[in-house]
């Protein structure tokens, strides 16, 4: 049977410390190794349903029972949590999750270094092609405006 009981015990003492805000919490094990990333709109509300629930599904139990120490990073908002989120796992791929370990849902603006004359373009999925990458972006549409302010810059 695995225990959950050692990664709860660390979350219940770092729960009075964190602020009520949107951010990222890290789950770490004994050799400090990244064992999931997540984001929550208020931590320490996220973090209270490891604790609260009883029943969490296998893969849960195993992560807490692996985990020796929680780090948090704060955020301005629930956007940049996510983005936060996104690059962390992109980084570290922790092993407990399973959704985003690459970025190829999140919009990126690529501009090719190539052509003569270089191209502005929103891209989603593996970075093959030489140039730069820039994001990811929260939506394609936030994507899309920087675009459109980029070329109303240049143009102007």
């Amino acid at each position: 049977m695995i225990s959950s009981d050692i990664g709860k015990e660390i979350i219940k003492k770092e729960l009075p410390l964190i602020p009520k805000l949107p951010g990222v919490y890290r789950m770490l094990n004994e050799k400090e190794e990244i064992l999931y990333v997540g984001k929550a709109k208020n931590l320490p509300n996220r973090l209270k349903s490891y604790v609260a629930e009883k029943n969490h599904i296998i893969r849960t139990e195993r992560m807490l029972s692996q985990t020796r120490k929680l780090e948090i990073t704060t955020t301005s908002n629930e956007s940049e949590a996510l983005l936060l989120e996104a690059n962390l796992i992109k980084k570290y791929k922790p092993k407990f999750n399973i959704l985003l370990r690459d970025d190829k849902s999140f919009p990126f603006i690529f501009i090719g270094n190539k052509d003569k004359w270089p191209q502005i373009k929103r891209h989603r999925g593996k970075k093959t092609t030489e140039g730069f990458y820039f994001g990811p972006f929260a939506s394609a549409g936030s994507a899309n405006w920087t675009i459109k302010m980029i070329q109303k810059n240049i143009s102007s």
